[in-house]
């Protein structure tokens, strides 16, 4: 027992002594907890809509009543065309149009059946079937509501079909296949872990294994270490992407509608701040495994709060505003966008404006952060 204790006690010195793991390990279970508490939700509220009300009556304002009533539809965008909802929802600035026709309160006060047309976008499906099944019941609960006005006398007439149908139509997916959401979406997943796991073992690796003191003697400077280190790993990711998006098309069936030059483009300018990231925290870390445990509380909250299980729509605030603060959130947009949407680069400039600074940022950090010294 004596012997027994002593190990022990070597070991709980060893732990103190490595108080960056220790934190790591106190910090994962209750990091998962929150995220998978508090993110992990499919039920979507205030989506973004936009409405184009040709009608402009009390009977049209009474319906869009009935929406916003619902909780689930926050009618935010006013425009005049059907055409203005299709760019919003192309630039990914709303989920949901919904277009009342003219005369819709002169058809129902004469008992005819009225039209209103419902687009929702379909690059997300646990969205889109949630939004057509609201959509699909305020329809039906606000013919019900007129029909027993009908009966009860209030509104003469004969009709025998619903006063008022709501047509859905889904844009970009109109099967709300998973495989279209999941399958671009693992583009940004597969290039956020295997770029920041590689490169956060970078400048610890060195130290490791004894090859550090050979770069700090050379004239090359911190700028130059950090552009040799991340170029290797910047080839072998536009490598990845080839691959996935060759399996995603052949084996999946996944159609790319957009420029694919621009994907890669972007996916560029998506990868150099993951590097930086790891660059960063090899920069830290004093061993491989305090460089993986360190990188693990940056890539689950990427994980979990990008939008790459759960609508962002769906989470609390303050969930929404620290996704904000994470790369891949955006580039979710963009290689959804070009993927399932086809859209061009017009409608992704605050996604690439985003991803530059991100950039300069952490490049900057990492290239200030190293030192060339044994410490």
């Amino acid at each position: 027992m004596h012997r027994l204790r002593a190990l022990m006690r070597k070991e709980f010195t060893h732990m103190r002594r490595d108080p960056r793991t220790l934190m790591s390990i106190f910090m994962m279970p209750l990091l998962q907890l929150v995220l998978l508490g508090y993110a992990a939700n499919n039920d979507v509220r205030n989506v973004s809509t936009a409405v184009f009300d040709q009608d402009q009556s009390q009977a049209s304002r009474v319906l869009l009543d009935a929406y916003r009533a619902t909780g689930y539809f926050g009618i935010d965008h006013v425009v005049q065309s059907e055409s203005d909802i299709v760019k919003l929802i192309d630039s990914g600035n709303v989920k949901v149009g919904i277009i009342i026709p003219p005369n819709y309160a002169k058809d129902i006060e004469a008992g005819r059946s009225v039209q209103v047309a419902v687009l929702i976008d379909g690059s997300d499906p646990t969205l889109a079937g949630s939004s057509m099944s609201a959509a699909t019941f305020v329809g039906q609960a606000q013919a019900t509501n007129l029909r027993f006005e009908q009966v009860t006398g209030r509104v003469v007439t004969a009709a025998q079909v619903p006063p008022v149908q709501v047509s859905t139509r889904v844009l970009y997916n109109p099967d709300l296949l998973s495989t279209y959401n999941m399958i671009p979406a693992l583009i940004g997943m597969i290039l956020t872990m295997s770029t920041m796991n590689l490169t956060a073992f970078a400048i610890v690796r060195e130290r490791e294994q004894g090859t550090i003191e050979q770069l700090i003697v050379t004239p090359i400077r911190n700028w130059e270490l950090m552009v040799a280190k991340i170029t290797p790993y910047i080839m072998v990711s536009i490598v990845e992407v080839i691959l996935v998006l060759a399996v995603g098309s052949f084996w999946f069936g996944i159609p790319i509608r957009g420029s694919i030059p621009l994907l890669f483009a972007l996916a560029f300018l998506f990868i150099v701040p993951n590097l930086g990231i790891g660059l960063l925290i090899s920069t830290v870390a004093k061993n491989q495994m305090q460089s993986q445990m360190m990188a693990m509380p940056i890539m689950l909250p990427s994980m979990f709060l990008s939008g790459f299980f759960f609508p962002i729509a769906a989470m609390p605030i303050v969930l929404q505003g620290i996704s904000r603060l994470i790369p891949l959130t955006y580039f979710l947009i963009i290689v959804r966008s070009l993927v399932v949407k086809g859209v061009g680069l017009q409608y992704l400039i605050p996604e690439v404006f985003a991803l530059s600074i991100f950039s300069i940022i952490l490049i900057v950090l990492a290239t200030r952060r190293f030192h060339k010294t044994l410490d």
